[in-house]
């Protein structure tokens, strides 16, 4: 049985420890186990965003351009270098991740001529999947949607983990394939995609792959570079911690850059921008794939919040999060298999990101009364999944050991039956 002495042992080792009073927190018996949803916030942002405020927009009003115009590439190159193990000249923070995600995919596509299929699989993310139907119809196209999905036929869970393997990949891999796209991390299960034999596979078929990092970025040891990806994107308000609905970001790998054109093509993306030419010409690299003015705003909350990810390193934010979700699993093994849950993240730390999922039958009712009962926040995904997250930065291994005490507690008490239905569709 895993002790409060053990776990406190755990965060008095914790090289990240120092790092959990840089947030804000008005309760301190909350136990916070729903970064992957939404990170907290840090109290320099707070500061950052005022002094920006009073300091800039209001004295310098227009004039403040002249060096705002190229913060979406400043803060680019930081979340790169903080978190994509990507160099500099390659990210871009900015738009929306489903901008993000549709413009990258029509440039992959477009850089493919002549290939008519692109592959997403069903368990990917629920924005990624419906874009990528819309583009199949915009362009006709023939989708392919691998059936990894955690539901069965009936709407339960099937006992899969919804990991993408090389052999089921392999099944799909044609000349005719011009893209292929998968999320790195499985929002649902938690399961790690394996980036650098995936993306080595896709490239031996002549396709072009596009990565979608939003549970991984911030908590896995990320190696774009390195491992040979194409296009990435992102967002920047989970394990990133930069606010709800923070600017997102993509990633355009150098040896592309020349090769792909943006379906969107504005302003920001013009050779001499200042020029206001009657003609599009694309300006050299990353320019060339904004759009508009960014949000000044809210890059200044990534870049307070990717500072401090830089200087907690990521490979030590990573080696917490496998530390905190070994926690999780082993604490699930002692209380909460007895009580009819099951494990559908995978249990090899190498194979997993910052968060681990459980599934009951009674989840959407247990994820809403703890909450309402028990002062913790997860939260609920169909069919029947409470995902539970450890945020490197900001959780104590205590707050975890607390966390799942409270949910033993709450399941056995049966507390949760008597909820009526939910007030909210927010799960």
């Amino acid at each position: 049985m895993i002790t409060q002495a053990q776990v406190q042992e755990l965060d008095r080792k914790d090289p990240l420890n120092k790092y959990i009073s840089e947030f804000v927190k008005n309760d301190p018996n909350l136990c916070y186990l729903d970064g992957n949803s939404l990170g907290r916030l840090p109290k320099q942002t707070i500061e950052n965003i005022n002094d920006f405020l009073t300091n800039e927009w209001g004295k310098e009003l227009v004039n403040g351009w002249t060096h705002w115009i190229d913060e979406a590439q400043r803060v680019g190159d930081l979340v790169g270098e903080a978190s994509l193990g990507a160099k500099s000249g390659q990210v871009l923070v900015t738009d929306t991740t489903s901008i993000n995600f549709y413009r990258a995919c029509k440039a992959a596509i477009s850089a493919r001529p002549g290939r008519k299929t692109i592959i997403i699989d069903e368990a990917n993310f629920p924005t990624d999947r419906y874009i990528l139907q819309g583009i199949a119809k915009e362009l006709n196209l023939k989708l392919v949607t691998i059936q990894n999905d955690i539901r069965s036929d009936s709407g339960q869970y099937n006992g899969s983990d919804e990991s993408i393997t090389i052999a089921e990949l392999e099944k799909y891999l044609t000349d005719d394939v011009a893209l292929v796209t998968f999320s790195i991390i499985q929002y649902r299960s938690g399961a790690l995609n394996d980036v650098k034999e995936l993306t080595k596979l896709i490239h031996k078929n002549g396709s072009l792959v596009v990565w979608d990092a939003s549970h991984a970025i911030g908590v896995v040891d990320l190696q774009f570079d390195r491992d040979d990806v194409d296009l990435a994107i992102g967002c920047t308000y989970k394990y990133g911690n930069s606010g709800p609905g923070a600017p997102a970001w993509i990633y355009v790998s150098q040896k592309l850059q020349n090769e792909l054109s943006m379906p969107i093509q504005g302003w920001f993306a013009q050779k001499d921008q200042f020029i206001m030419g009657s003609e599009f010409e694309k300006a050299e690299g990353m320019r060339g794939f904004q759009i508009a003015s960014p949000s000044i705003l809210g890059l200044r909350c990534v870049k307070t919040s990717f500072e401090m990810i830089k200087a907690a390193s990521l490979r030590t934010i990573s080696e917490k999060a496998a530390i905190g979700t070994s926690l999780m699993i082993e604490m699930f093994d002692e209380s909460l298999a007895p009580l009819g849950f099951e494990l559908t993240t995978p249990r090899d730390s190498n194979r997993r990101g910052g968060h681990i999922s459980i599934h009951h039958i009674d989840a959407e009712k247990i994820a809403r009364g703890l909450r309402i009962d028990k002062n913790v926040i997860p939260d609920y995904r169909v069919p029947n999944c409470i995902r539970l997250a450890i945020s490197p930065l900001t959780n104590s291994y205590e707050e975890i050991w607390q966390g799942f005490i409270r949910i033993a507690d709450y399941v056995k008490s049966g507390n949760y039956q008597h909820l009526g239905e939910a007030k909210s569709s927010v799960t």
